[in-house]
C-alpha cells in the first residue's frame, strides 16, 4: 500500500503522535515547504508578461499561510471585510489586495474603497450603486465567460447556472453605467469554478475573457481567475495538475491579444487551493468499530464539522492509517467507511474504502486538508475547532492556532 506522508516525508521527521498527545485530536498539521513550493509554482504561471498570483485567501486565512503568501510575492484576494482585516492583521499592503466580493453591503465596498483597495463588481446592480457611492473611481468588473468547470455543481462558477458575475450579453450595460457614474473600468476578472484538471476549459475562457477586454481600452489589469486542481486521489496515481502545460498553452494566447491591445496589462489569476490543499493532513483518532447491515464502521473524532467537503460536495479525501507514528502499509485490508461523531447520516467521511485492518486507538490522517477545511469549519453539536500546527523546513513545528475552547463557544451568549 502506498502512502503519501511517508513519500513526500510530510511529517518531515516530526512524530504526529507527539503532535496528536500535545495537541489533541481532530488536528490540522500544515507543511510549509509544500505550501511554499506550490505557491512558487503558481507564481510563475506566466513569465513573458506582466503577471502575479493572487492568493486567494478563502481557501485558507490562518495568518501563518497569509505570512507565507506575502513573503513568496503573492497578491492576495479577498471576498469579505473580515478577510480584509485578517490580511491588515498581517500588514499585508492595500495595493496588493484586490477585493472581489459577492452581493456586499454599502459597508463592505466603503471598508475597502477607504483603504485604497481595488473592487470588483459582480452584477450591473452592484457597479451601479458602487458608482453611486463612489463616483469618478476606478473599478474593476467581474466578468462571466461563458464557460464553467469544477469538481461538483456548487463550484462551477460561470457558464449558464450561475449566481455570479455579468454576463457576456450585458457588457453594454457596464460602459453605460461607468459613463453615467464616470467610472473608471481599470480592471477585468473572471473564475470558472473550483478543481478542474483539465487546461482547456481554462484556455478558453481566457480566450473568451481577453475578447471582451478588447473592448475597454486603458485597463490596468486582467485577472483570469483561479480553480486549478488537486490530485486528491493520489494514492491512485493521479497525476498532478500540469501547470507547465498551462504556462505553454497561454503563452500564445496572451502573445495574440497583446498585439491586437497594443500593450500587456497585468494579468493575473487567482489559486486559492493550489496553493495550500496538498500542504495540509488531518490527524484522528480511531475510537469505535461496528457493522451495520453488513456495512462495516470505523468511527473517528474527524466529523463533518472538522472537514465539511465530503458531507457539502460528496468530495474525495485519501486516507492513511498512522500506528505509533508511522502508516500501515502491509497486512491485512478490509473495505470500511469512515465515520465521525457528528449527529447526522451524512456525516461521513469515505464510504466503502479498502483501508488497512485498524485498532482502536490508532490515527486516522485525512490527506489533502488545507483547502476549504479549516476555512469551512464549524461547531455543530457544540464541538470546539481543532488546533492548526505548521511544520518548519527545518523539521520543528509551532502552533499557528489554538484549539477553540468551550469557554469561546460560550462567549458570545448574552444570558
Amino acid at each position: 500500500m502506498r502512502s503519501f506522508v511517508a513519500d513526500s516525508h510530510f511529517f518531515a521527521g516530526v512524530d504526529p503522535e507527539e503532535l496528536t498527545k500535545r495537541f489533541g485530536t481532530p488536528l490540522y498539521v500544515y507543511n510549509e515547504a509544500i505550501l511554499r513550493d506550490r505557491m512558487r509554482a503558481v507564481a510563475g504561471m506566466i513569465t513573458k508578461y506582466p503577471y502575479t498570483a493572487n492568493y486567494s485567501m478563502k481557501a485558507n486565512s490562518n495568518t501563518a499561510i497569509l505570512k507565507i503568501a506575502k513573503e513568496e510575492g503573492l497578491n492576495a484576494d479577498a471576498m469579505s471585510e473580515g478577510e480584509i482585516r485578517l490580511l491588515e492583521r498581517v500588514n499585508f499592503p492595500y495595493e496588493r489586495i484586490f477585493f472581489v466580493p459577492n452581493n456586499v453591503s454599502d459597508e463592505e465596498m466603503r471598508y475597502a474603497v477607504e483603504r485604497g483597495i481595488m473592487v470588483s463588481l459582480d452584477s450591473l446592480d452592484q457597479l451601479s450603486r458602487y458608482g453611486e457611492l463612489f463616483p469618478g473611481t476606478q473599478c474593476s468588473v467581474r466578468i462571466n465567460p461563458g464557460v464553467g468547470a469544477g469538481h461538483h455543481e456548487k463550484v462551477i462558477t460561470a457558464g449558464k447556472h450561475t449566481k455570479f458575475a455579468v454576463s457576456m450579453d450585458e457588457i453594454e450595460g457596464v460602459h453605460e453605467i461607468a459613463k453615467q457614474h464616470n467610472l473608471k473600468i481599470v480592471g477585468l476578472n473572471q473564475h470558472v469554478g473550483s478543481l478542474f484538471m483539465e487546461i482547456d476549459p481554462y484556455v478558453q475562457a481566457v480566450k473568451n475573457l481577453l475578447h471582451v477586454a478588447l473592448d475597454f481600452p486603458g485597463l490596468k489589469l486582467i485577472d483570469f481567475g483561479g480553480g486549478l486542481g488537486t490530485p486528491y486521489h493520489k494514492l491512485d496515481g493521479e497525476a498532478a495538475f500540469p501547470i507547465g502545460d498551462l504556462h505553454d498553452a497561454l503563452e500564445p494566447v496572451l502573445d495574440d491579444f497583446v498585439e491586437k491591445y497594443g500593450s500587456a496589462p497585468l494579468f493575473k489569476s487567482e489559486p486559492g487551493r493550489y496553493c495550500v490543499a496538498e500542504g495540509s493532513v488531518i490527524l484522528g483518532r480511531a475510537y469505535a468499530r461496528k457493522s451495520n447491515a453488513g456495512v462495516k464502521y470505523l468511527g473517528t473524532d474527524i466529523g463533518m464539522n472538522v472537514l465539511a467537503r465530503p458531507s457539502l460536495y460528496d468530495a474525495w479525501h485519501d486516507i492513511e492509517i498512522l500506528r505509533d507514528g508511522k502508516p500501515v502499509t502491509e497486512g491485512q485490508t478490509e473495505e470500511i467507511t469512515v465515520a465521525g461523531n457528528i449527529c447526522e447520516s451524512g456525516d461521513v467521511l469515505a464510504r466503502e474504502r479498502t483501508l488497512p485492518v485498524s485498532r482502536d486507538g490508532d490515527l486516522v490522517c485525512v490527506l489533502d486538508t488545507g483547502a476549504y477545511g479549516y476555512s469551512m469549519s464549524y461547531t455543530y453539536n457544540t464541538r470546539p475547532r481543532p488546533a492548526e500546527v505548521m511544520i518548519t523546513p527545518d523539521g520543528n513545528y509551532r502552533l499557528i492556532r489554538r484549539r477553540e475552547s468551550f469557554e469561546d463557544l460560550m462567549s458570545l451568549l448574552c444570558e
